[in-house]
């Protein structure tokens, strides 16, 4: 299903796939099965998007983003490509940033550029994750610090 009101450029959508209001999908993008990406997204031409991945309002995924299998990002987590952005710079460099999969992106947290977050990771709202985030660990505040681990009580 693709709402009328988004314009999605690319034929690679997966099978049961959802794109609401408002989303912007272009042509090269990738987006696997039974995925559900609400109103008002953008997702940029070298994005890949794994099955059953939940992408929430006013999310932009941005050249270069890998998401893998059951991920969830909450709305508006924001995404970034390069260390060192500047307006029309011939030095802009794209960097890979990946989420493994079964992670979960609390709203309004920031992902800085080539970072990868861990299978089943953890992101609390409002984060700013500057370091790779370990696999079943979940992280918190500004820097993101780890609060717990899947492997431990605390």
């Amino acid at each position: 299903m693709i709402h009328p009101t988004s314009d999605c450029q690319s034929k690679r959508i997966g099978h049961g796939t959802r794109i609401w209001q408002f989303t912007v999908v272009l042509h090269d993008a990738k987006i696997g099965r039974d995925c559900n990406i609400c109103s008002h997204c953008f997702i940029e031409n070298n994005v890949v998007i794994g099955d059953r991945v939940t992408v929430k309002c006013g999310v932009q995924l941005w050249d270069g983003l890998r998401v893998e299998d059951d991920v969830f990002i909450g709305p508006n987590v924001t995404f970034t490509n390069d260390k060192h952005p500047m307006s029309r710079s011939a030095e802009w460099m794209c960097l890979q940033t990946l989420v493994e999969s079964g992670a979960s992106i609390g709203a309004n947290a920031t992902i800085l550029p080539g970072i990868t977050i861990g299978k089943d990771a953890v992101v609390g709202a409002g984060s700013v994750v500057t370091k790779d985030v370990p696999s079943g660990a979940t992280v918190v505040g500004n820097p993101a610090r780890p609060i717990r681990s899947i492997n431990s009580e605390a």
